[in-house]
């Protein structure tokens, strides 16, 4: 029962093509974690613009743009799996003019119409690069 757990989250960050931390920073609970159902969706794509040392996470100065059905998958994704606890994370995008701000704030505002408001977001965002105005 556990592993088909993990193999429907699996399955369903593939086919919308949506990124984890739990498997781009190789996490060692990621079974553990997405057996019990929990996940956490990495925003923005799986290339980060900064390059700390402790992060597994593949780095460039000049990443992809955003995928733009990303909020929509990612609500797509979390109606799915049934859950009412959720954790968003992302990459730095220093290369974007907001830090991916609105990126987040849409996808959280999806992923609450798609579950009538019966859920928890948990956000884990970058700092934006200390810009107050990306918060708001």
């Amino acid at each position: 029962q556990n592993e088909s757990r993990y193999n429907e989250v699996s399955k369903s960050l593939q086919n919308l093509n949506l990124n984890t931390v739990c498997e781009e920073a190789q996490c060692p609970n990621i079974g553990e974690c997405w057996n019990g159902g929990t996940g956490t969706i990495m925003l923005l794509g799986d290339t980060c613009t900064r390059g700390c040392m402790f992060c597994a996470v593949n780095t460039d100065p000049a990443p992809p743009p955003p995928d733009p059905f990303e909020p929509f998958k990612t609500a797509e994704a979390v109606a799915q799996w049934g859950v009412d606890y959720i954790v968003l994370t992302s990459v730095d995008r220093d290369d974007i003019a907001d830090g991916g701000s609105s990126h987040f704030a849409t996808t959280v505002q999806l992923i609450k119409e798609h579950s009538g408001g019966n859920i928890l977001v948990e956000c884990l965002v970058s700092d934006f690069r200390g810009d107050l105005d990306a918060v708001e």
